[in-house]
């Protein structure tokens, strides 16, 4: 692949959630594409992978639902590759429990890390895009996002309200041409699954249409085209990648 056909050529990208699964997986595959990534994690993991990917990528320990860290990781990124160009908000976490397990614990977990991280994160980034000329916001939701699953009130609810952010974001934010999109995957085959039970986890895939489980690059080639030009029209805009389980 020549640098002229590369999706990403020249981009600056943050992933948070990077140090393993999808965001991992992101982050090879942008800068297969020609950009420089800065993958966060609270995991240390994304040392390993970054070093991997060579000087097109660096690490910085980042727990999302730390405001002073996302600005700390965006002028470290700035500083290190001159500017940022694109953001994927892919930190997550995913603890499925019916309404009277849900503590009050679990439900704060989910909204500190699947709401609140992206909030910051959309906040930290605008000054950087802005100076950039614009950029890309791409922001991992889930098919639980878009309708309503059982033993998911947590996990779906911050979900939802991603969904609802990504259309906020994308409105205020056009006319600094800084796009916002979200991606709502189903069932992916991460190790953030490998806690679950395996019995309903194989109800859950027998339920797809499609007859699998996603693997993350079903995810991953979504994620680029948003963060690319080619989606340079593109703002507000959701992406269902489930296999149909929707329908």
């Amino acid at each position: 692949m020549s640098g002229s056909t590369k999706k990403l050529d020249g981009k600056v990208a943050i992933i948070s959630g990077a140090a393993r699964g999808q965001g991992a997986d992101e982050a090879r595959r942008f800068v297969a594409e020609g950009a420089k990534v800065v993958l966060t994690d609270i995991l240390p993991g994304g040392a390993d992978v970054a070093k991997e990917l060579g000087d097109a990528a660096m690490f910085i320990r980042h727990d999302v639902t730390v405001e002073s860290e996302w600005n700390d990781v965006v002028q470290a990124t700035v500083k290190r590759f001159g500017c940022v160009n694109v953001l994927v908000n892919n930190a997550g976490v995913f603890r499925p429990a019916s309404i009277l397990d849900t503590t009050a614990e679990s439900y704060d977990q989910h909204y500190r890390i699947n709401q609140l991280g992206v909030f910051f994160g959309t906040k930290a980034v605008i000054g950087a895009m802005q100076a950039a000329g614009g950029g890309s916001i791409v922001n991992i939701s889930s098919a639980a996002g878009m309708r309503g699953y059982p033993d998911m009130i947590a996990y779906a609810g911050t979900k939802w309200a991603v969904r609802g952010m990504t259309k906020c974001a994308a409105r205020e934010l056009a006319h600094l041409r800084i796009r916002v999109n979200s991606v709502h995957p189903g069932l992916v085959n991460t190790p953030m699954l490998a806690d679950h039970d395996p019995a309903a986890l194989k109800a859950f895939e027998e339920a797809v249409p499609l007859g699998r489980m996603a693997q993350t690059s079903d995810v991953v080639e979504i994620v680029v085209y948003l963060a690319s030009d080619l989606s340079s029209n593109m703002t507000g805009s959701e992406i269902v990648t489930d296999g149909g389980l929707g329908l």
